[in-house]
Formats: structure tokens, sequence, C-alpha cells
């Protein structure tokens, strides 16, 4: 089997049909299983599984229609407020809805309210036909009690609720923050638009659950955008976010199996301050389109786009006499005890991580592109991906996790620092606050670390550790690149225990004064040679057998002058041809694991060094 493997914009082209498993299509129970989490969990005290969150949505949450005979009609105006049919008041500029039905409602209010104040059992269907209302004190639309409230935008209509800014509280709405409150179920379906204005608050608020099925909503507002306490579930809509602190956000950190953030499908355009979508337990996603920007993008981090520490990590978004505790999250999506990620196309730039979890990430399919000022994807637990195109363009680390399990879907990233990490503790950029490129250490026993490849097609391009590993490193199938880095204190793999290769086709190629190849464990044959002089990236190393055929191709995109080579065909007691740009030597495979060249002979067991993130020590960066 003949590999070529091009990078750095040369292409890529396999000979040979390269099978990965993918996992497409929007589905409703996640049937996957993740590896055992031996990471920290959600920074709140209660938790919630994906597998086991509720993905449904009723007959009433899709249902738009309603008979107009059998409705309260509701017409505001300046002159004043007309009332059609019962359970409906009026009092100055506000309408107070009483009973349960359906109550349509259309016009303009400059300074108005409308309140929701019936029976605890009572479902109510507000239609919104046209309908505008500020409020200059307080939200326009309150709905103080109902057993659930449906807002139904109707099509071909354009709906508005905005607030003055400062709200004027009495004892009835306490706690209001938002144009549009909620203390019942709230769900939002239609084909209409609706726009939400806050000035200081939030824009939409549920006490309980946020449901939305439909419509084109657009909301600013100065602090959360979407917020349900017990969940958030959307089925569809097209949604335009401008918010001053999360976009969307649910954060009852109190009751078991809430907290949560569930996206079956629709369009999002999210701008945050802190974090696009935030979950305080379980986040699953699958389907929908994603455009996320948070913290001002990846060009706000804190080493600024040249790379040079221009502040301390951590120091993101402070002002002058603020401290680390000032501090706020901006990852694109987060997550408290599990990320899931089954379908969906992702553009997510942000300033602080692109995924983070406290928990566990599961990515089984969807498209993602990220542009991080810190980790691209981030959990203190495990990391699994089976499937899906990841394309992390800029971060520190790429991937990190206790354990990173990766057996399928096309991946491409570059990192500042360690391409793929496995190490353990709690990143310093958790739930609570921002601070990002450090505290992911080792603690104790690394046995529990690792990194296992056994499908997939990964493409690396590091500038620390292209692989690094606190415990274990195992190749087992896939397609895995590296290039990088180019100083001696890290190297293109760095393992802290065993690694091993049984299956699949590896280059690593990269600086040769930390360099580490394969354990004598392995059952595919490896090459570790160190070149006599560095080669320029884009030069072109390969592997001939000893009839002249080329087993594999690469060209690195950074300088090398190690590199470490493995794939199926190469077998005991044979002699193969490396070429890496002028140079050219012939190597015999005399043992499973084989090292030549210049300074060779480290094998298994050794690593670390210097690193962009500091001393790496036994695994590299920790």
């Amino acid at each position: 089997m003949f590999y070529h493997y091009m990078r750095g914009g040369l292409g890529v082209m396999l000979a040979a049909l390269l099978l990965f498993t993918m996992s497409a299509g929007c589905v409703r129970r996640n049937t996957g299983t993740s590896a055992d989490s031996s990471g920290a969990s959600s920074g709140g005290s209660n938790t919630a599984d994906a597998e086991d969150m509720d993905v449904d949505f009723s007959g009433r949450d899709m249902d738009v229609g309603y008979s107009e005979a059998e409705s309260t009609l509701i017409t505001l105006g300046a002159g004043g407020i007309a009332i059609t049919g019962g359970g409906a008041a009026v009092v100055d500029s506000t309408v107070t809805i009483t009973g349960a039905g359906t109550y349509v409602l259309s016009g303009a209010l400059e300074n108005g309210r409308i309140i929701v104040n019936a029976g605890k059992e009572d479902k109510i269907q507000l239609v919104f036909r046209g309908v505008s209302v500020h409020c200059q004190d307080n939200a326009p639309l309150f709905i103080q009690q109902a057993d659930k409230v449906f807002i139904t935008l109707e099509e071909g209509t354009a709906n508005a609720f905005s607030d003055g800014g400062a709200y004027t509280l009495g004892e009835e709405d306490a706690n209001v923050d938002a144009p549009i409150f909620s203390r019942a179920d709230l769900t939002i379906n239609g084909a209409g638009s609706l726009t939400v204005t806050a000035q200081d608050k939030h824009g939409i608020v549920s006490k309980d659950d946020l449901v939305i099925t439909g419509g084109a909503i657009t909301v600013t507002a100065g602090k959360d955008g979407l917020c349900g306490k017990d969940c958030v579930k959307i089925a569809d809509g097209a949604f335009v976010i401008q918010a001053g602190s999360d976009g969307i956000q649910s954060d009852n950190a109190e009751e078991d199996g809430k907290g949560t953030v569930y996206i079956r499908g629709g369009s999002f355009d999210i701008t945050a301050e802190t974090d696009g979508i935030q979950a305080e337990t379980a986040l699953r996603i699958d389907g929908g389109s994603f455009v996320i920007k948070t913290g001002g993008g990846s060009a706000n981090a804190s080493t600024g786009q040249s790379g040079a520490f221009d502040n301390p990590w951590g120091q993101w978004g402070m002002g002058s006499g603020s401290t680390a505790s000032d501090t706020s999250s901006a990852k694109g999506l987060k997550a408290g005890s599990e990320l899931v990620i089954q379908d969906g196309e992702f553009q997510v730039d942000s300033s602080d991580d692109s995924l983070h979890c406290n928990g566990s990430l599961r990515i089984t399919g969807g498209k993602l592109t990220l542009t991080s000022g810190d980790d691209g994807i981030h959990a203190d637990a495990d990391v699994v991906i089976s499937g899906g195109t990841i394309d992390i363009g800029k971060s520190y680390e790429g991937i990190e996790g206790a354990t990173v399990t990766i057996s399928g879907g096309t991946i491409r990233l570059t990192a500042s620092d360690d391409g793929i990490n496995a190490a353990g503790g709690n990143d310093g950029s958790s739930l609570g606050g921002r601070p990002g490129q450090n505290g992911f250490q080792a603690e104790g026993d690394d046995t529990g670390y690792f990194i296992k490849i056994t499908g997939g097609d990964l493409t690396v391009n590091a500038s620390g550790d292209g692989l690094d590993s606190n415990g274990a490193l195992t190749i087992e199938g896939g397609t895995i690149l590296v290039s990088g880095p180019t100083n001696s204190g890290n190297g293109a793999l760095d393992y802290g225990g065993t690694g091993a290769i049984s299956g699949g086709v590896i280059v690593a190629a990269g600086a040769s004064g930390m360099a580490q190849g394969f354990s004598a464990s392995s059952t595919q044959c490896s090459i570790l040679y160190n070149f006599s002089s560095a080669v320029s990236g884009g030069s072109a190393f390969t592997l001939a057998d000893s009839s002249g055929k080329v087993l594999v191709t690469f060209a690195p995109e950074k300088s090398y002058q190690s590199v470490v080579v493995s794939c199926p065909e190469m077998t005991l007691d044979e002699t193969y041809t490396l070429t890496a740009g002028g140079q050219s030597v012939t190597v015999t495979l005399s043992s499973v694991a084989t090292s030549g060249g210049s300074g060779a002979g480290m094998g298994g067991g050794m690593g670390g060094g210097m690193g962009p993130g500091g001393m790496g020590g036994g695994g590299g960066r920790r």
C-alpha cells in the first residue's frame, strides 16, 4: 500500500482508500458511549448526562394554530387599548391577563406593560400579530404566574419589546431583569420575527424552561441574551444575539438534571462578551449552524496576536485595579458536566477555549472551524472524537483532556504549544473564570492519562509537543501527520508511560533534542531517525522499501531534523531508505522500534522539556 502525504498547502493524496468513521445527521437520542471519566466534574453542585437529557418537543411546543373566534383580541395604541373578549383587563397602559386561553396582540405601546398573572394550572397562548411594547422602567412583558405560556410569532409579522435600562421594581416583580421575563415555562414558536432590546438587562428569561421551536429572533442585551434557568431547548429558528455577557445560558446549579442546553437545529449568529453558549451541566447539539465570537475573539487573547506574553495570562479583560477574581470566562461552547456535538456547522472565534467542558466532551459528527486564544478543545476529563471535520486554525493547545481518544473524523490543528495534550487537574479557565494557559497539570499517578488513536485523519502543526501524553500514547489506526516543534525543548511525540503502535500510519517530524520514538512493546515496526542537519519546512520526507517503492511521503510545514515513521508495510530485518530534503540514509529494522542517526536512541520513556508553556518534564507540558 502506498501512502502519499503532502501538507502545508501542497495538498493531500491517498493512493489507497482510507475509511473513517463519520457520524452525520440529526439524532434524537445519543446511543454512543464515552470513555470512563478520570477528570473533574461540573463546577456546580448538580449534574446532568447528555444521554438522559430531555430532547423532546411536545406537540403544543410546535403548534402555531389557534381559533381567532375563540381568542381574546388586544389592540394596543397611543390613544388607548381595546380588548375584545374575556380574561384580560387594562389599567392605564398596563394589560393584565388573568385566565387560560389564547390572546392575539397587535399595535404599539410607547410606555406600557403586558402582565400575565393567571392560575398555576393555566396554559396561555400569546399570539404576536405585529406588536411593539416599550417600557421605560420595567419589563414590557412580565409572566408573573401561569403553568406554561406559548408565544406564537405570526408569520409575516414583526414584533418588538424593549426597555429603558434601570427597572423600578415592587414586591410583585422583584428579580425581574429582562424585557421578556417569565416565572413559568415559556415556549416561543411561529414564523414571524421578534426583536428584544435590553439596555442593561438580559434579553429573554425564563425561570423554568425556555423552549424555542421557530421564529426569527434578534436579541441585543447588556447581559445574557437567552436564559432558561432549568433548561434551554431549541428545535429551530434564526437567531442574532449581541450580549454583554453570555449569548445563551442555563444556570440551575442546585437541581440534578437541570441547567442544560439542547439544540436540534436553527441558525445562530452570536457575539458575546463572555461565553457563547453555556450550560451549567450538560450541553448537547444535534444540528444547526453557528457563528460565535466571544471576548472579542482570538485576537484578544492575553498573549496578543504576536504570541508574545504582552500580559500575564489570566489578565484578559482586566482593567485598572482589577484582580484575577474579576475576570470572566469567554468560551465558545461551555458545559459543566458533559458537552456533546453530534452534528452541526460551527465557526467559533473565541478569546478563551473554543469548546470547554469541566467534565467530558464528545464529538461524533459535524463541521467545526475553531480559532482560539486558548485551547481549541478542552475537557477536564475525557475528550472522545469519533467523527466530524475539525479545523483548529489557531490555539494555545489544540486538544486537551485527561484522556484523548480519537477513532474517526478529520482533524487539522495548529497550536502555539502542544497539539494534543493529555494531562490532569482543572484548567484555570474553568466555569468560574478566565485564566487560561496554565494550571492543567498532572496530579499524582500519571497512569490515568492517555492519548489513544484508533482511526481518523489527524494533522498537527505544533510549536510545543505534537502529541503529549502524561501517561500512555497508543496508536492502533488512523493517519497521523505531525509538523513541529522546531525547538529542542519539545518533541513531535512526548509520553510519560508507554508509547505503543499496532496499526495506522504516522509521520512525526520535529526537532531532535527531545525526540522520542515508540516503545519496544509495539507490534508494528517504526523508525526514529535524527538527520545530520535540519531540513527546511516544505521539504518532503519519503520512506521507501528495498525495491525503491515509496511507502510514505510527507512534507512537514516546519523545519525538522528528527522523524518518527511507521506504517503497516514495515517489517523486521528489512532495509528502508529515508530521504529528507537532500539527505538520504538507509536503515535496517533490527527491532520493532529502531532508532538511528545523530543523537538517536531516545526511545520510549524520555520526553519533556522547556516549551512555550513552560517546563514540561516527564511527558512535556502538563
